[in-house]
């Protein structure tokens, strides 16, 4: 008679289930960045999408910065999104570092308004990509990251599908709006 207990004799609590990790890091270089970027983190909530989120400092903190670039695919990430202020170097230099894609997001600071942050992210050297939006966009790159991960997940990819449907709707119930509101006007004006 053997000791050895085969999946018949296991009932479905006895059996572990892998641990769903982060699918998404959400890095800045400071947590005076978190304002902004909570919005990415709010995003990637409304499709169940988890992720992560740290301070990982390209100036400060050099060496933690590579490491985690370079862990994050063996830890399970899938995509990287980086905010950064200023001279903005953290998610270009995550993107030489890791072979998953990396969103930027440039942080807008005091001065400049950001416009120095995008150019810092936007300007990378050939082989180097990161995929940058707007200024102090989060939320877009949250909305990217779910994309780029709907690529091969039919569950996300519906819920990307039915969200573009809602925003279709918002904007027609908005014309319609607008035509009522401008018709009202015409025949006021007559």
């Amino acid at each position: 008679m053997s000791d050895e207990i085969g999946l018949d004799d296991l009932g479905p609590d006895d059996i572990p289930r892998p641990r769903v990790g982060p699918k998404v890091g959400v890095v800045m270089g400071s947590d005076s960045d978190w304002p902004v970027m909570s919005a990415a983190g709010l995003a990637l909530r409304e499709f169940d999408v988890p992720f992560e989120a740290d301070v990982v400092s390209a100036h400060r903190m050099p060496d933690a910065m590579i490491s985690y670039g370079r862990a994050a695919h063996v830890r399970g990430l899938e995509v990287i999104i980086a905010g950064a202020g200023g001279a903005a170097h953290l998610p270009g230099m995550l993107a030489s570092v890791t072979p998953l894609p990396v969103i930027g997001v440039p942080v807008p600071l005091k001065y400049l308004d950001g416009m120095d942050s995008l150019l810092s992210i936007v300007q990378m050297p050939a082989g180097v990509p990161v995929a940058t939006v707007a200024i102090g966009s989060a939320r877009n790159a949250g909305l990217l990251a779910v994309r780029i991960l709907a690529a091969n997940d039919p569950r996300l990819r519906q819920q990307m599908l039915n969200f573009q449907d809602q925003l279709r709707q918002t904007a027609v119930a908005k014309g319609a709006a607008v035509r009522t509101s401008a018709q009202a006007q015409g025949s006021e004006s007559g």
